[in-house]
């Protein structure tokens, strides 16, 4: 699985601008699905299975954009001015390298600051070591990603994209796991959740399911001085209870922490109070959706070194095949 996490977390695509990131899941996929499609905003949409007596149709979604900059500008210097795609943080930028999906790097450095105060986005820039604008490689419209390379900290795994990788990971390692279900499965990889859960939206209405569960991280609450929440990283996956999205289906919770409970399998309970996932997408879709979320905890969100815990990862896998592989009865 490690192998398949650096693959995966090193790969561009911010929203908008997935393909590479696409095109490597569905060469993972390919033989574990029994039909695959790309739909008309981009989400990679793979079925396995179909409803047998007492199935049900469920889709699963997994979100393989990231954040990421576009250029507006590039001054007579050849330095870039830029723009977020998705959540930003200023203070996560100043010295970091990225990417640009033509293929072009570069670093971001910041304005003359006064004394104690902290960067705005406008004050950033992107030096990709152009001497003037017209022998600069990026224009307009360019845009890149963080480029961070894979590190592993004991059972601690870091990577600029974990939000939401880790979760693709997740789902290509359950299929590939699940040899037997009375379910009809819709594997989704979503684009465009980090700028309002786009892709999950037109996902959810081509896929009709009769059950919805989204797979992402969410905060944890075990660092100095850190938001308060129980989510804490090495002690299982969690289970959601809400975000500021959506209120996950009580029915769908109880199942999902019943199933953990059979089967052996650490969790922990999730109320996040900021923050939304493509769990909100595949419940508001046509009439409703009974629609929960697996959730992985995760420090440093939307900064260039995420982290994990790969024991989060294996039972979060564990979690999801044991939920898909019996018949459901939602009480």
């Amino acid at each position: 699985m490690k192998s398949l996490i650096k693959k995966l977390v090193e790969i561009p695509g911010p929203s908008g601008f997935e393909e590479q990131i696409r095109a490597a899941v569905q060469r993972e996929i390919k033989d574990h699905a029994d039909e695959i499609k790309v739909d008309a905003l981009g989400n990679l949409i793979a079925r396995k299975g179909k409803k047998k007596d007492g199935g049900l149709r469920i889709m699963l979604s997994a979100h393989i954009d990231e954040i990421g900059l576009m250029v507006t500008h590039v001054d007579d210097n050849g330095f870039a001015r830029f723009i977020g795609i998705g959540g930003i943080n200023p203070l996560t930028c100043y010295g970091g390298r990225v990417l640009f999906m033509n293929g072009t790097r570069g670093v971001i450095g910041v304005e003359k600051l006064e004394s104690g105060k902290l960067p705005k986005l406008a004050q950033l820039f992107i030096d990709v070591g152009a001497s003037n604008q017209d022998n600069c490689p990026i224009g307009v419209g360019d845009v890149c990603g963080f480029e961070r390379p894979f590190l592993e900290l004991g059972d601690r795994l870091v990577a600029k994209s974990m939000d939401d990788r880790i979760a693709a990971v997740i789902a290509i390692e359950a299929m590939r796991a699940i040899t037997d279900t009375p379910h009809e499965l819709y594997f989704v990889f979503s684009v465009q959740e980090e700028v309002g859960i786009r892709g999950a939206i037109t996902a959810a209405y081509g896929v009709d399911p009769d059950l919805g569960l989204a797979i992402d991280v969410t905060r944890s609450g075990d660092t100095p001085k850190s938001v308060k929440m129980e989510t804490a990283l090495g002690k299982g996956p969690a289970v959601k209870v809400r975000d500021s999205s959506f209120i996950a289906d009580p029915r769908v919770v109880n199942w999902m922490v019943e199933t953990a409970k059979q089967a052996g399998i650490p969790y922990q309970l999730e109320v996040l109070e900021a923050g939304g996932t493509d769990g909100r997408a595949i419940q508001l879709t046509r009439a409703g959706v009974p629609t929960g979320c697996l959730s992985i905890p995760c420090r440093y969100i939307h900064s260039p070194s995420e982290m994990v815990d790969k024991n989060d990862v294996q039972n979060a896998v564990k979690l999801l095949v044991a939920l898909l592989s019996q018949p459901i009865k939602l009480g």
